[in-house]
């Protein structure tokens, strides 16, 4: 892993893994496929029309849905060599590259990997700060849709915290930046963390939808 961007190293290891599981492997996104997340991965940096449409509901994700379902007609094959040969225009950019870009392809790639066997995977420390900022700037979007109590998260590796939601009384949610990433990216049921704070209030929390 070299220079500044690290959401490289995620592309290159999801597609390693998309090509040797094949099309029809399982992913956390039941019932989706590794062909189904190819088609979404190679439609997000390959049709400027229907890719917003990934994130933006209504006709616009419809619109995007039925794009994808003819993209994964393609050989699975060449879009997993398609997505593998880099983010092409505005995906380069610095921004896009440390922000959507690590996001993507980390939650993703674990989508994968914990769907077949994966476990926490012991991240470098590059990695680890990449993550956590990610996963500190974006938790109080990522957990707009929590009500009731506030919720704080903290960085097992370095102590390091930050406030999602503001209220009382507050959940902590501790763990790895990876996998407080994965839980605000509404990976509850695989992400290994753990809470603290009031037994109800925890409930609110566990109950929460998270996620774009």
């Amino acid at each position: 892993m070299t220079g500044p961007y690290v959401d490289g190293l995620e592309r290159e290891l999801l597609c390693d893994l998309l090509e040797g599981l094949g099309p029809e492997a399982a992913t956390v996104l039941e019932p989706w496929t590794t062909r189904d997340l190819a088609a979404h991965l190679f439609l997000r940096e390959h049709d400027s029309l229907a890719g917003p449409g990934l994130v933006i509901p209504g006709a616009w994700a419809r619109f995007a849905e039925r794009k994808r379902k003819e993209v994964m007609s393609r050989d699975f094959a060449e879009l997993v060599a398609t997505i593998s040969s880099g983010p092409p225009g505005v995906f380069r950019l610095g921004w896009m590259r440390r922000v959507p870009n690590l996001n993507e392809f980390f939650v993703h790639h674990e989508d994968v990997r914990r769907a077949n066997g994966g476990t926490r995977r012991a991240l470098d420390p590059i990695m680890n700060d990449a993550l956590w900022a990610n996963a500190r700037g974006w938790a109080w979007y990522l957990a707009r849709r929590l009500n009731g109590p506030g919720l704080d998260i903290r960085n097992s590796v370095t102590g390091q915290t930050a406030r999602a939601r503001r209220g009382a009384p507050a959940v902590w949610i501790v763990g790895e930046p990876g996998e407080l990433l994965l839980y605000l990216f509404g990976r509850q049921n695989v992400a290994e963390v753990d809470f603290a704070g009031p037994v109800d209030a925890i409930e609110a929390v566990t109950r929460a939808k998270f996620g774009l």
